[in-house]
This record gives structure tokens, sequence and C-alpha cells, in this order.
């Protein structure tokens, strides 16, 4: 079962690091296994909720999924995705942009490292928008308690994730963009680049939300109107067939998965950037960890049951609010690969070893609810 699921993802493991020793020697091979580490863990969740969703799709539009959504998720967004960002920022064309990076790779590094005060503050607003909407919201399971619990009711304010990082983007701004570094050393006021990147962040954030959103309202509208036609089935005597969706709701559906799927792989391909500018490694890293977790939603679905380690997600948030602080600080500062790489995996495993001794307290308390006081982990 395992080997039939991941077997592809395996092979293109093998591959992948194999290109990478090819590509950079040792250290490549690092960078690619950490990126796709940190991939598999910001994405884990994805793979959970991509799962709960796709069980309810016939067979013809999982497949759908699981082949024209894994090129749109592995080579849209991994690899095109990266080039697209850096021949923005450096104000080049895509051509040119993958050119330099695969025969000028100084001139790429420095066009990177010139663009990245805005990189790092676009998609530290990002990140820092998906970190606070979780930790504001209100959740029947919590895993650090102390720390959730009086957050959850600071969310019910209106907007305070916007205005808490429109605040961190000024702050921000004032204080590492007039410092950031640039050609021979030269200290170049970035603070306007700094601003403007931040915002569009914010807005591209609040773009992909609003799609979600939408889809999601659709969804919900074709699955009540489903259960209203399977109660007056059940009224007149007939035959109630089980609940797969399929023609314009598995539609809808599968939109909502690709925008779902889009903002998840953007968060891990902005992360990235934290971790190398260069752009080969990028797209073997991320597209290994991409791999895994569709194999991963496909096992969830043919097992027919969802995780149950459920502070994962809250580990795979934590991950990426201390992404967007790592990328807003190397605005100015350089911050060891290894180190941002690890944060994500330790917090992961913290979150892993949690739910754990969750599940065997409950074991042990012969129940299967959540207690009264969460507070594993702590």
């Amino acid at each position: 079962m395992v080997l039939k699921t991941f077997g592809w993802s395996f092979a293109v493991t093998a591959l992948g690091l194999a290109a990478a020793v090819f590509y950079g020697g040792w250290t490549a091979f690092g960078i690619v296994a950490i990126l796709s580490i940190l991939e598999i863990s910001l994405s884990f969740d994805n793979a959970v909720v991509n799962a709960g969703i796709l069980k309810k799709m016939n067979a013809f539009w999982q497949k759908i999924f699981l082949t024209v959504g894994v090129l749109i998720a592995v080579f849209g967004m991994r690899l095109v995705f990266p080039v697209v960002i850096v021949a923005i920022s450096a104000k080049i064309g895509p051509l040119d942009a993958v050119d330099l990076a695969m025969n000028d790779k100084e001139m790429y590094q420095q066009l990177v490292t010139d663009a990245h005060p805005s990189i790092a503050a676009f998609g530290g607003m990002f990140l820092l928008m998906i970190f606070l909407d979780f930790i504001f919201e209100d959740r029947d399971i919590k895993w650090l308690a102390w720390l959730e619990r009086p957050l959850a009711k600071l969310g019910k304010i209106d907007m305070l994730s916007a205005c808490i990082a429109l605040i961190v983007l000024v702050i921000t701004s004032m204080t590492f963009a007039t410092q950031a570094h640039q050609h021979g050393g030269a200290h170049v006021d970035k603070t306007q680049t700094v601003l403007v990147s931040g915002i569009l962040g914010l807005i591209t954030y609040m773009v992909v939300g609003g799609l979600s959103g939408y889809f999601e309202n659709r969804l919900e509208e074709e699955e009540e109107a489903e259960h209203e036609a399977e109660e007056a089935a059940r009224k007149s005597g007939k035959s109630v067939p089980a609940v797969v969706m399929a023609g314009k709701a598995a539609f809808f559906m599968f939109l909502y998965l690709e925008v779902l799927d889009a903002s998840f792989s953007f968060d891990g391909v902005i992360g990235a950037f934290a971790i190398t500018n260069d752009i080969v490694l990028m797209a073997l890293g991320l597209g290994i960890g991409a791999m895994y977790v569709r194999s991963l939603t496909v096992y969830l679905v043919r097992q027919g049951t969802l995780d149950d380690y459920v502070y994962l997600e809250h580990g795979a948030h934590y991950a990426i609010g201390a992404l967007a602080v790592i990328l807003l600080v190397t605005i100015q500062y350089e911050i060891n690969e290894v180190i941002t790489g690890l944060v994500g995996v330790v917090l992961i495993a913290w979150s892993f070893w949690s739910s754990v001794r969750r599940n065997k307290r409950l074991e042990a308390e012969g129940g299967d609810g959540e207690p009264a006081e969460a507070v594993a982990g702590v």
C-alpha cells in the first residue's frame, strides 16, 4: 500500500537528490533535502484538508486533481512561480531570469540579492497573515492553550490580523529597510520598496483568501442542494445513493482545491527564498516536497480516514510564523539557511510529539474527545 502510493515520490526523491549532487555537490544535496522537508511540513495540513474534500468527489474528478493538479502544483507553482518572482523583482524577462540562473550564476545571484528586500517583504507579509489568521481563530483543539486561548479572544476584533501585519511592516521598513545592503556593501534606502512590496504581499493574501472563500461558498451551496435532494428522495421512499460530488459541484470543488493548494504552495515557495536563492535547488526541493504532499493526500483518501495527530496543523502554522519573521529580519541581517530550515522541522516534530502524548492520554482515559484543558506541549 505504502509503496504503491508513494512509489512515484520515492523515485522523484532519488532523481532529485542525485541531480542536486551533480549540480552542486553535497552542499546542494543538503539544501534540497531541507527544502523538501520544509515543503512537506508547511503543506502537511494542506494534504489533510485536500483528503477531506477529495474523498467526496467521484473517481473522474479525483483523477483530474491527481494528474492535472500535480502539473499545476509541481510545474506551475514550484518551477514557474520562482522564476516569475525573480523576474518581477529584478525587472528582467522570465527567459532572461532562467538564462542567468543556468549560465551566469554570479549575475543571477547578484540580481536576486539586490531584489531580496522586496522579495522578503512581500513573502514575509504573506506568511505573517497566514500565521496571524490562524492564531487569532478560536479553535476547539488548542496546542499551546496558555497562548492560543487569549489570542483567540483578541481575534474577535475585526481586521486585527491586517492591522498588526501593517504595523509590523511599518516598523520593519523604518528599522531594517534603511540599512539594506546592495552593491559593494553600500547602504541604500529601501524603505519605499519594502513598504510597497509588503502591501502587495498583503493584497495577494487577501485576493487568494477571497477566491478560496468564494469557491468554498459555492461548494456549500451545492452541498446544501444535494442534501435537500437526498432528503426528498428519502421521504418519497426512493433509494439514496452515497453522496459523491460530480458535475458542477465537483468542478467548483476542483477549482477550490487548486486555489487552496496554490496558497499553500505559495508560502513554500516564498519560504524557500529564506533558505536559498538558487532557482535550480529551489525547484528540485519544492518539487520533491510537492510530490510527497500529493502522495500523502492519496494515502489519506485510500485509507478512508484523516490523520489523528491533531497538533500538526498548529506546528505547521507556527513554522510559517517563524519563517515570516526570518524573512523580514533577512532584509538586513543574514541568517544561516540550516537554522531557517531546522526551525520548521523542530516545530513540526514538537507538535507531532504533543499529538502522540495526547492520543496516549485519551486512550488511558478511555475516551475519544478532547480533554477539558488541551495543554499538550507545555
